[in-house]
């Protein structure tokens, strides 16, 4: 098993009740359960979302062996209802970064390690 470590960085409105509520939707059981599912089924192995004021940052721990083309997923979790579903309530609350005003959840390039300095 290859386990790749990818992040990624997105805004939400900056509303504080529109913050909350999607605060909400991400406790334990918020997410429905096929979602679950279909992260996990991408070999994901560890999925953390951390917060500050409107900025979301995702760290995501993945089996590269298992990880899907990004077009064969994008299909797949658009056929599954709950998870399009998931998707556009999700959508509502986010807002693109202003560097990528078409795109959500923006991969982060990494540009720094610890472990490699002197």
């Amino acid at each position: 098993m290859a386990i790749e470590r990818r992040c990624f960085a997105v805004d939400l409105h900056n509303d504080a009740e529109m913050i909350a509520a999607y605060r909400r939707w991400h406790e334990p059981g918020g997410p429905p359960a096929a979602v679950t599912k279909a992260i996990r089924a991408d070999g994901v192995i560890s999925l953390q979302i951390w917060q500050i004021a409107d900025r979301m940052f995702m760290i995501m721990e993945q089996d590269s062996e298992r990880a899907p083309d990004p077009e064969i997923k994008k299909q797949r979790d658009a056929a599954n209802p709950e998870v399009a579903e998931w998707d556009r309530m999700m959508a509502a609350f986010q807002k693109p970064l202003s560097s990528f005003p078409d795109q959500t959840w923006v991969e982060m390039e990494h540009i720094y390690d610890l472990r490699d300095q002197p």
